[in-house]
């Protein structure tokens, strides 16, 4: 690609991006419900089911981590409607009048998901410090909590954002990103997995949800990390790469029609 080809791709995206924070700045309900769910959660396990529940520390110290990647499924989950609402209302068809990079498209939508999932995660662990969630993490700890949630989101990102291509409704693709919000109940993230039925441990320790929380709760409580590190880094560089390759692959199928 030569030169101006590059300046004209980045300025694609950067104009895409654009569009998505503003639209994001927008449905400020969407945004309002991915920030009162996880809250709302966070007060029911450790105020309802905290008591109840044994995990060697105090109950809000374990369940923060878990809450962080449950508020990441919920910002994630809403690119998936964004992006079918474009693909069905129209904008799509419009945007392939005009000079554009399709790669910008998603990007853009993919950079708004992340920016919406920081502004949700920060209030989130600012809600849990004030509840009396009390990390033992220094600040280089926290860099590597927040860069392994970062990458996390944006893989996850990348795969709401093929589910909206493929999403046949605004509709449809809530139901499809369903599995976002479901699969960190079958991890670690509220109870460790030794609880579990023995039909089900295998799943949540298995499953990549968990040694991503694992790792994150390693970093700010000084949990044990062990192996969790290194897969949790295989399975959020994998998903980053398979969710990328395929929601642009769909993307340039669908508008190539």
């Amino acid at each position: 690609m030569s030169h101006h080809g590059v300046a004209a791709a980045f300025s694609d995206t950067v104009t895409m991006i654009d569009r998505s924070v503003r639209l994001s700045r927008r449905n400020v309900e969407t945004l309002f419900v991915s920030i009162l769910l996880p809250l709302l959660m966070m007060c029911l396990f450790v105020y309802v089911f905290g008591g109840a529940i044994s995990t060697g520390t105090e109950y809000i110290n374990y369940v923060v981590p878990g809450i962080l990647l449950l508020t990441t499924g919920y910002g994630a989950s809403s690119t998936a409607m964004v992006v079918a609402d474009d693909m069905h209302s129209g904008m799509i068809d419009r945007l392939r009048s005009l000079p554009i990079r399709s790669f910008a498209v998603l990007t853009g939508h993919v950079t708004a998901s992340v920016a919406r999932n920081s502004v949700s995660t920060a209030i989130v662990v600012l809600a849990s410090l004030a509840m009396g969630f009390r990390p033992s993490a220094n600040a280089g700890e926290w860099l590597a909590a927040i860069g392994l949630l970062l990458l996390y989101v944006l893989a996850l990102s990348w795969l709401a954002a093929g589910l909206g291509v493929i999403a046949k409704s605004v509709e449809s693709a809530s139901t499809l990103s369903f599995f976002m919000l479901f699969l960190p109940y079958l991890s670690s993230a509220f109870v460790q997995p030794e609880t579990m039925p023995s039909w089900l441990r295998p799943i949540s320790e298995h499953q990549p949800i968990t040694p991503v929380i694992e790792t994150v709760r390693s970093f700010l409580i000084g949990a044990p990390l062990g192996n969790n590190g290194w897969i949790a880094l295989a399975w959020c560089c994998g998903l980053l790469l398979f969710s990328f390759m395929l929601a642009t692959s769909l993307y340039r199928r669908r508008t190539s029609r």
